[in-house]
């Protein structure tokens, strides 16, 4: 259902924001996805676009970006307009859940608590060498077909230090036949590899040379500015890092969902 005034409906929106009709690839879940896959899809996906977070050209358009997205996950995290959208492939433009006098900066502000740097280090400690890790790097193995530079953009807490780390473990799942034997992992040119090195050195002298122009410290505000600060083709690896970790301490949602591990894997 539409509403009037010729105005895009939902589905129509996601395509021209994000090439898809289709509200579970908006939030780049599955479609069988648990209430709380799709929260942290949800959540994952507009870090990326929130309008806190993205430079002041970009403002207007992420805040279109971001309603849409708050559209989709109000539709999917609802029940009844779920199982409309699943069986007939139609959204209710007319439904509560799409009221237009809602606002969704301050839906997302109920959903998800802020968390300080501390709260990153502490995650750290817990996540590296945890079978989270090993199960998350197995499945950004497989959704990016053994592409190095995709898996180490993906898997949280890891530099290009940890390299050598992660190599092993996809190693040693493919020994095992835990996981296909791509060609472009056990086949990667050393020219990529070392390419990839050189970017992460790069990248993390921008970095660290950005803290330390800004002054910053550990609070929220100071890890807010560090993000902006970053090259915009980096900072999606950061979101998705925050949107683990905002969904780890952030409050439960007020229907269902229990925090669970991060699960990644292909919609």
């Amino acid at each position: 259902m539409r509403g009037g005034g010729g105005a895009m409906g939902l589905l129509e929106q996601c395509e021209a924001a994000f090439g898809a009709a289709d509200l579970y690839r908006a939030l780049g879940v599955r479609r069988g996805a648990s209430a709380e896959e799709i929260r942290r899809g949800y959540h994952r996906a507009s870090l990326r676009v929130h309008p806190d977070r993205v430079p002041p050209d970009d403002k207007e358009e992420a805040t279109r970006r971001f309603q849409i997205l708050g559209k989709a996950y109000a539709v999917l995290s609802d029940a009844e307009q779920r199982a409309l959208y699943d069986e007939q492939g139609r959204v209710d433009e007319e439904g509560e859940a799409l009221r237009a006098e809602r606002d969704w900066q301050e839906y997302w502000r109920l959903l998800f608590k802020k968390i300080s740097v501390k709260d990153i280090e502490d995650f750290e400690k817990t996540y590296k060498d945890s079978e989270q890790e090993l199960a998350d790097v197995k499945a950004a193995y497989v959704d990016f077909e053994g592409d190095m530079d995709k898996i180490m953009e993906s898997v949280l807490c890891v530099d290009y230090t940890d390299e050598p780390r992660i190599r092993k473990i996809i190693e040693k799942a493919i020994d095992c036949k835990e996981v296909p034997s791509y060609k472009a992992f056990v086949k990667e040119p050393k020219q990529k590899a070392m390419a990839r090195k050189r970017r992460a050195e790069k990248e993390a002298k921008e970095a660290e040379k950005s803290k330390q122009e800004l002054g910053l410290g550990d609070g929220e505000d100071d890890l807010k500015a560090l993000i902006q600060s970053r090259n915009k083709d980096r900072q999606k690896e950061m979101d998705d890092f925050l949107s683990h970790l905002e969904a780890k301490y952030g409050n439960n949602p007020k229907k269902g969902g229990k925090k669970t591990a991060a699960k990644k894997g292909k919609k």
